[in-house]
């Protein structure tokens, strides 16, 4: 039993990705959804589809790689845990690795990026950290 969802689909892409896959795949839910479309809006995995019938849903993700044959996704860091929420409010949020990476947060207008959290002037949890 998965007890972190978010921190499993982030595990997936990125061994996914460094295996030289296609594509990666988890279970469906909104919010794994959310997530996954606000990276694919970012360009940091390709496009997304969700697969199946009434209850075995999944979503399957395009993965991106660079010139060089290395993935998108290098690494991730999960903020906000499931033994340990972190809100932050609009004012406190940073720039991830000056700018070179994507802080993801849950707040009251969705699922957004911290400039976007930042310019809605909107906090909220934490969720994590990718580059």
């Amino acid at each position: 039993m998965v007890t972190d969802p978010i921190s499993d689909m982030l595990i997936r892409i990125k061994n996914a990705g460094y295996a030289g896959k296609k594509t990666a795949s988890f279970p469906y839910s909104k919010v794994r959804f959310e997530i996954a479309r606000l990276l694919s809006e970012k360009k940091i995995i390709g496009d997304i589809s969700k697969k199946g019938k009434k209850h075995i849903k999944i979503i399957e993700v395009d993965l991106l790689y660079d010139e060089f044959g290395k993935p998108k996704i290098s690494n991730f860091k999960r903020i906000s845990k499931p033994s340990r929420r972190i809100y932050l409010g609009s004012k406190e949020i940073h720039k991830v690795k000056n700018g070179f990476g994507l802080g993801v947060f849950s707040t009251a207008k969705g699922i957004v990026s911290d400039p976007e959290a930042r310019s809605l002037k909107t906090g909220g949890e934490y969720l994590f950290e990718v580059w």
